[in-house]
């Protein structure tokens, strides 16, 4: 292995110190050798450090940065401690296969500066799908911009002289949870050689069902990177079609996500609409959405009722 590492991992975390564990022994297994791991620790107060100096490897090293609850920041720390010529971004509570690192290098190594693969979505109810990104056509500014986010961060494999020349992530309290989404059009608009490995090599592990708070945090932090490059494209009439559509796109993925509360969800719905309403998953959102409120309902009522018998019988069998 050479004294400068080719791969450089980059991997924030904070308490995770058993996920974390899984994480690095899936850097640890990988077939291509010659990387180093940076652990990004936001001073966790579990044994994270324990953990990290468990596996008594020289390409792992930690370090302990404040992010103040940003974790932008930390990626942006783990680039600066990086040596390696493209960096791969780990998130502590996902895992990759063991040939993840070799198929990216054997692109990198074609001249891909910018390299994505499908990942297993495992749920935290155990239920799973796989999720394949891109295409590369897809993967354009414009696409990115008015189409959506067809990228995932723990599955990128990215030049580290592309990432310097957009300065890494932005650090904007405002747009926390979508940092990678503005990143990755940032990286788009410097037109990199772009390609999309056809295979699932990593695994991205789902916690429980966001709150509705998250939700509408990370709705927000999305219209606000939207604000800031829609300010940036000539206000032609078709741009700001195009805009109201994206906008829309926007207010549906956050209702689709309210599922424990139809209200707010219907109100999103109708907001989409009255951006776009040729929006056709629109509709079909507001069913899914009316008929799950129904089903709960129905449910909770036949509970009530059921647990009322059972009191009055269990009376009458007590006399």
């Amino acid at each position: 292995m050479t004294t400068q590492p080719y791969v450089s991992v980059v991997i924030p975390t904070y308490n995770h110190a058993m996920l974390l564990k899984k994480a690095l022994d899936s850097v640890v297994a990988q077939t291509f050798e010659d990387w180093e791991a940076i652990v990004v620790n936001n001073f966790s107060t579990d044994n994270t450090i324990e953990v990290v100096n468990s596996f008594d490897d020289p390409r792992i090293k930690i370090f302990n940065f404040s992010n103040n609850g940003v974790i932008a920041a930390s990626r942006n720390h783990g680039l600066k401690e990086a040596h390696g010529d493209f960096i791969a971004f780990l998130d502590s509570d996902d895992v990759w296969y063991p040939n993840k690192l070799q198929k990216c290098v054997e692109q990198a190594s074609a001249g891909y500066q910018f390299i994505c693969h499908g990942e297993l979505w495992i749920n935290s109810d155990l239920t799973q799908r796989q999720v394949m990104y891109g295409p590369a056509s897809s993967a354009t500014y414009k696409r990115l911009l008015y189409k959506g986010n067809c990228i995932s961060t723990s599955t990128t494999f990215i030049a580290k002289s592309l990432l310097n020349s957009v300065q890494g992530f932005d650090e904007s309290p405002k747009i926390i949870t979508t940092e990678d989404y503005d990143l990755w059009m940032r990286l788009a608009a410097k037109n990199p050689r772009t390609v999309f490995i056809p295979e699932v090599l990593g695994e991205f592990h789902r916690l429980a069902e966001s709150a509705s708070s998250s939700v509408l945090r990370n709705f927000a932090a999305e219209l606000t990177v939207l604000r800031t490059h829609f300010d940036a494209q000539p206000q032609t009439f078709i741009n700001r079609l195009r805009m109201r559509n994206r906008y829309a796109i926007a207010h549906y993925g956050a209702a689709r996500q309210m599922t424990n509360q139809p209200g707010q969800a219907i109100r999103l719905f109708t907001k989409s609409f009255c951006l776009s309403p040729f929006f056709i998953k629109i509709y079909l959102g507001v069913l899914i959405t009316l008929w799950r409120a129904i089903t709960t309902r129905r449910n909770k009522e036949s509970k009530i009722s059921t647990d009322s018998h059972g009191s009055k019988s269990e009376g009458r069998t007590a006399k």
